[in-house]
């Protein structure tokens, strides 16, 4: 399910939450909605689940206009769970996959294969209330992908579970990736977003700041630093260092070197690689990639001071 968000505005009551928004969501890819409390994100997620309009601007999916029927086709983890504390938990999974469509024979089936993936089976008589958060949490996401949903969109899926658990679900989530369904994940753990996202979008203040794909945008801001280690002595790197080369830190161990530096003009890395050769056998030589934590604070802060 290929998604184009094209020009998106949404104002409620004079306050803009969308301002021109566009985005591709990547059919079978997970795609990351990132941004910062209150900048759109959960705005674009109701739109997209036609809970409310837009203002203004188009979606499509597949290349036709957005309908009613799509939302069958459509799975829907919100942030805040929504399930009934005085519902069994088998009859409430099924419950929700009837509302989607899907054939009760077909459901009860589904729901054996979920109950032994994530091991929750002797729990299908208890009431939700019964059940802890982070259980109450597996139940929800069965109840979002039992009907195998084309677009799965999940909003802080990993909320309340403890690291073992959040592990199986990120499993979850890479398998359902594999089996061709396209994944909107909104969350604020950019550790997250580096283990499993191919695509990402930043909102902020209403605005699409940055988006594309999630190995290309890290590319892009690694702001000429560079790893490097060599066999020689740190000393020797001293007496050769031009104002072109910025020594961000260094170890020594023995003979061996490892410095980060930065380069402060426009420089082919060979040129710099034949510098650092002047100061003895290079061993590794990468460039340093910055995590998507430090682009989020990055370009938000940029924002800010235009």
């Amino acid at each position: 399910m290929n998604i184009l968000a094209q020009h998106i505005v949404k104002k409620f009551a004079g306050v803009t939450a969308l301002d021109d928004v566009t985005m591709e969501i990547p059919s079978g890819k997970i795609f990351g909605l990132l941004g910062p409390n209150g900048a759109g994100k959960t705005t674009f997620i109701r739109i997209l689940n036609q809970i409310i309009q837009p203002t203004s601007g188009t979606i499509t999916i597949d290349g036709n206009p957005l309908k009613i029927s799509d939302v069958e086709r459509m799975g829907y983890l919100p942030e805040e769970r929504g399930l009934y504390r005085k519902m069994r938990v088998a009859e409430q999974i099924l419950y929700f996959a009837s509302l989607k469509g899907m054939d009760d024979a077909a459901a009860k089936q589904e729901l054996e294969v979920w109950f032994e993936r994530l091991e929750i089976g002797n729990w299908r008589n208890k009431r939700v209330e019964e059940l802890s958060k982070g259980m109450q949490q597996k139940v929800q996401f069965i109840a979002t992908v039992l009907h195998k949903p084309s677009l799965l969109i999940l909003d802080e899926p990993f909320s309340g579970f403890d690291p073992l658990n959040a592990q199986i679900i990120k499993q979850e989530i890479l398998r359902l990736k594999e089996n061709g369904t396209t994944i909107i994940l909104s969350t604020h753990n950019m550790e997250s977003v580096e283990e499993l996202c191919d695509n990402i979008a930043l909102i902020y203040k209403s605005k699409n700041i940055l988006n594309g794909n999630l190995s290309d945008i890290k590319q892009s801001y690694a702001n000429n630093r560079y790893k490097i280690v060599f066999s020689g002595y740190y000393d020797k790197l001293l007496t050769t260092l031009t104002p072109s080369i910025k020594i961000l830190c260094h170890e020594v161990e023995g003979n061996t070197t490892t410095v980060n530096i930065e380069v402060m003009q426009d420089i082919p890395t060979n040129e710099v690689l034949q510098f650092m050769m002047k100061s003895g056998n290079v061993l590794s030589f990468q460039p340093i990639i910055p995590s998507m934590n430090e682009i989020f604070i990055q370009v938000v802060q940029q924002q800010n001071q235009e």
